[in-house]
């Protein structure tokens, strides 16, 4: 159980680290919008990537040559480096849930007696 609770935490760290890469002043409720969970979500993520120092907040320029402040959120130098562990493990499990449910619908295929023709599925039996 600890470890699928990890997983989950960790691909909300990346999915908030990705989201706010392009768009670093969405507010946390914009976000939790963004990735179907409740406000809390994104706040839990957050406060733990200040924690570990990957992810800085604070009120900063908006755009170049602008007076206007806007709070937001940005990585650090850690943050990055972070990030790039992150999407390397997140795509790792990615490649072996498609491999395993390959390997689940061919089996499943086979026992249904099921064959591709022309790409419409026929039943053999």
């Amino acid at each position: 159980m600890v470890d699928y609770q990890a997983k989950i935490q960790e691909d909300t760290h990346f999915r908030n680290m990705r989201i706010l890469q392009n768009n670093p002043y969405l507010t946390q409720p914009e976000l939790a919008g963004k990735l179907g969970m409740s406000v809390g979500g994104p706040n839990y993520s957050f406060n733990a990537l200040i924690d570990k120092g990957c992810v800085k907040t604070g009120n900063f320029l908006k755009r170049k040559n602008s007076f206007k402040f806007k709070n937001g959120y940005l990585p650090t130098p850690l943050g990055i480096a972070e990030k790039v562990r992150l999407t390397s493990r997140f795509l790792k499990r990615k490649m072996e849930e498609y491999d395993a449910l390959n390997v689940e619908t061919e089996a499943l295929k086979a026992e249904a007696g099921e064959e591709e023709v022309d790409g419409l599925r026929r039943a053999t039996k």
